[in-house]
């Protein structure tokens, strides 16, 4: 890492200064992938956690939704791009809705 990059994350005073710092500012290529990655893994985060309270596999809530189980994983997982109403789908199986909002 060079210096100036390290200086600027040690005088960092708030997260966005942080991720300002580390990936550039929002609009750059680097800043971009990374809020896309983050929110993959949020979305992976919150499905796996809804599919346990469910009590169910990734193999039962994938026969409930009428999918294949690697699908889900590769949901679980980050690997997948997933349309919004498979998404929809999803979580209906889980019986939650989901809502979106736009900032």
């Amino acid at each position: 890492m060079d210096e100036k990059k390290k200086q600027a994350i040690m005088e960092s005073e708030s997260f966005d200064d942080l991720l300002n710092a580390e990936y550039g500012e929002r609009g750059t290529e680097a800043r971009e992938t990374f809020e896309a990655e983050a929110d993959a893994f949020c979305l992976a985060e919150c499905l796996k956690e809804q599919r346990r309270l469910a009590g169910l596999t990734q193999e039962q809530l994938a026969e409930k939704i009428g999918t294949k189980k690697s699908y889900i994983s590769k949901i679980e997982n980050g690997r997948a791009d997933v349309q919004l109403s498979t998404l929809f789908r999803i979580f209906a199986g889980l019986g939650k809705r989901v809502s979106v909002t736009i900032l």
